[in-house]
């Protein structure tokens, strides 16, 4: 019997490599798209024709029933958010509305329509913020350091005490930055390997970043929706750390990037203090012993693989034939 999936963010990162996935294990895939949004469909455009997109927002109850009774799905996959860490700051009140609010809203309508239904909440590892710990795993305490990662808690606890209060099967993958082909251009991994694609082409001259020593666990996207995935497999609900274990300063990152174009990054990257966070987390490192040994989730892909993945496909979207469309 074929089983159906709902996706809300399906139109992101995450949402177009994990309907891929699924409509691969022969899922009927539906996704959300706010109203009032436009279309930005680019990720999913190869399959979009295999997809049910719906006009649905996170912001809205009554839009979630009738799209929970309407598709009847088996599984839903909450990734849709104000994900972006800088502009949390700058609209910290659409951030709780969309972050955290919103999961409580689909959760309810979850009980309310269908409460059988399996729930992926996409969290964060911006949730462990300033922890003083040197790696973090499910039992490590949160300190969030922004709007966003505040938000982050409230959506991740709302889906432990819906499991908890009412029986729903509800996971949360607690992942740690992923990065793709596909991530937005304001995210720093896209940054980076854009700017070294166009620096390379002769399209640009100079990056300017923030925080240089800023410490990330970088992991390829495309993993780790096959872990979203498995979350939901199992036989009892969990939460689960997703992480490569590794970790690497966002100057290690650039200096992969160029070294890929046979660049030198000192000579093209330069610091801007306009672009330092508020309060900024230095130190994230995900532990995944427990998605490895319950899941058998292990990540494939290196961050410096990643950062070559990352280069070579911007580097092919800016082939003498499109450098036409590409904007500065």
């Amino acid at each position: 019997m074929t089983r159906t999936a709902l996706i809300t963010g399906i139109t992101g990162q995450d949402g177009a490599y994990l309907s891929q996935l699924l409509l691969e294990k022969g899922y009927t895939v539906h996704g959300t798209a706010r109203p009032s949004s436009t279309d930005n469909f680019w990720r999913i455009a190869p399959f979009l024709d295999r997809l049910h997109i719906h006009r649905a927002d996170l912001l809205d109850q009554g839009s979630l029933i009738r799209l929970l009774d309407r598709c009847q799905p088996d599984e839903v996959y909450n990734l849709a958010a104000m994900s972006y860490v800088p502009t949390s700051f700058e609209q910290p009140l659409l951030t709780g509305e969309v972050t955290a609010l919103g999961v409580a809203r689909m959760l309810e309508a979850i009980r309310i329509i269908k409460p059988d239904i399996r729930f992926y909440q996409a969290s964060s590892s911006e949730m462990f913020g300033a922890t003083k710990d040197q790696t973090q795993d499910e039992t490590t305490a949160f300190h969030p350091r922004s709007p966003y990662g505040i938000a982050k808690c409230y959506g991740h606890w709302t889906t432990v005490n819906y499991r908890e209060a009412y029986g729903i099967y509800g996971c949360s993958g607690i992942l740690f930055n992923h990065e793709s082909p596909l991530r937005g251009e304001q995210f720093v991994t896209r940054k980076i390997t854009l700017a070294a694609a166009r620096i390379k082409l002769g399209l640009q001259e100079k990056l300017f970043l923030g925080n240089l020593e800023a410490r990330r666990d970088w992991g390829y996207a495309a993993d780790y929706v096959q872990a979203m995935w498995q979350m939901l497999q199992q036989e009892e609900p969990s939460d689960y750390v997703i992480g490569t274990g590794q970790q690497h300063s966002v100057q290690q990152f650039a200096e992969m990037a160029f070294e890929k174009v046979g660049l030198d990054w000192k000579r093209y990257v330069e610091i801007d203090s306009s672009l330092l966070r508020p309060t900024d987390v230095v130190n994230l490192c995900g532990n995944a012993e427990k998605a490895k040994e319950r899941l058998g989730w292990t990540p494939k892909v290196s961050c410096k693989e990643l950062a070559e993945i990352m280069v070579e496909a911007d580097l092919a979207r800016l082939s003498p034939k499109d450098q036409s469309n590409v904007s500065t």
